[in-house]
């Protein structure tokens, strides 16, 4: 089941570098999601990784799930990984910001 997981994990992978390496094939703005729409998805897939690891273990802790301790684990550091992930991104923001804000006019 593990392995299933990460080949899951695998192709959603290589399906979002092959959408970022393509580009757009059309001009139209209104196609586009808005950066603050990509930001909310991203967000919400954190709090989704976040919240599913945190069923996971108190399912497991209380014996109400018959998933292995490496099940658990795995989605326990997917949480980690993608909520570190996201803050990365966020000071990452914070700096380009500060930089902005700190040019000369």
């Amino acid at each position: 089941m593990i392995e299933m997981e990460i080949n899951k994990v695998l192709a959603q992978m290589r399906s979002i570098s092959n959408t970022i390496s393509q580009p757009a094939q059309t001009d139209a703005a209104d196609d586009q999601p808005t950066f603050a729409a990509l930001m909310g998805a991203a967000v919400d897939t954190v709090n989704e990784h976040t919240s599913k690891a945190g069923q996971l273990v108190t399912d497991f802790e209380t014996g109400n799930t018959d998933a292995s301790v490496a099940e658990v684990m795995v989605a326990m550091q997917k949480a980690s990984i993608s909520f570190q992930a996201m803050t990365e991104v966020r000071n990452k923001l914070v700096d380009a910001y500060q930089e902005i804000m700190n040019m000369p006019i």
